[in-house]
């Protein structure tokens, strides 16, 4: 591996083909999802050769693990402070880390209350996944590890009190590296995303920390109450305006004891 990469033959494989479309596809969702996330502290964790946090507008935006990063890491084991980071994404961490799980955990320890991931991966269930087991365990990047299921991701999520949100799914086509055929096949993005949503060779999903116990308050618009808590009252004894011991309501001429 060079000491610049994230991750063993990941910049031969980015030099792909089949690398850049995939990426281009990732590039695209996460700068949907991310730019409307707002908050102070945001970090990219893995495939630093990609910025995914450009469309997103958070002050302080760096890149944390291995490779050309703001931030060298272990990804099970994060150096940030608990409740510190607003938004975390996770770009093919979860499937070539030793203890993916862990790594969530330390997630949701970082992220703050209602804070955000956005996460990125293979998926097993799809003709990537099908190259996958074909190539075993001698295969290159990105040809092994442990791809995770959306299923399964939205199971280790759930167990971290994350409320998944919006997820996407594209890649549809074969795992060729031939830019003709890549051009050919493209069609099959296309009917892959009406007609089989979840079998994109890759995918992008969403999630928001809960915390039990914290809720947003919001005022309470009642104009009867709030008239009732700013009108005057008039104190009235006798018919004399100062008088102790009587009082006229505004809008009420009638004197009462």
């Amino acid at each position: 591996m060079r000491d610049s990469e994230s991750f063993p033959g990941l910049h031969a494989w980015l030099d792909t083909p089949l690398g850049r479309y995939v990426m281009a596809w990732e590039a695209a969702r996460f700068d949907a999802q991310v730019a409307d996330i707002f908050g102070y502290n945001a970090v990219q964790l893995g495939v630093p050769e990609f910025d995914f946090l450009r469309a997103n507008r958070m002050p302080f935006r760096f890149r944390a693990g291995a490779g050309n990063v703001g931030v060298e890491t272990d990804y099970a084991a994060l150096p940030f402070a608990a409740n510190s980071l607003d938004l975390v994404v996770l770009p093919h961490v979860l499937e070539f880390a030793a203890n993916p799980h862990q790594v969530l955990r330390e997630v949701e320890r970082v992220l703050v209350p209602e804070g955000h991931v956005v996460i990125a991966g293979f998926n097993p269930v799809s003709l990537f996944g099908i190259k996958r087991m074909l190539a075993g365990k001698t295969g290159c990047y990105p040809w092994r590890g442990q791809y995770l299921s959306l299923r399964r991701l939205k199971d280790w999520l759930a167990l971290l009190s994350f409320e998944t949100g919006s997820q996407a799914s594209g890649c549809f086509l074969p795992a060729v590296e031939q830019p003709q055929w890549l051009e050919r096949l493209r069609g099959l993005d296309w009917a892959g995303d009406r007609w089989w949503p979840i079998g994109g060779g890759v995918y992008v999903i969403h999630a928001i920390k809960r915390v039990q116990g914290i809720r947003l308050i919001m005022p309470k618009w009642d104009r009867k109450a709030g008239a009732r808590a700013l009108a005057p009252l008039v104190q009235k004894a006798g018919g004399q305006p100062g008088s102790p011991g009587m009082r006229l309501d505004v809008g009420d001429d009638t004197p009462r004891p």
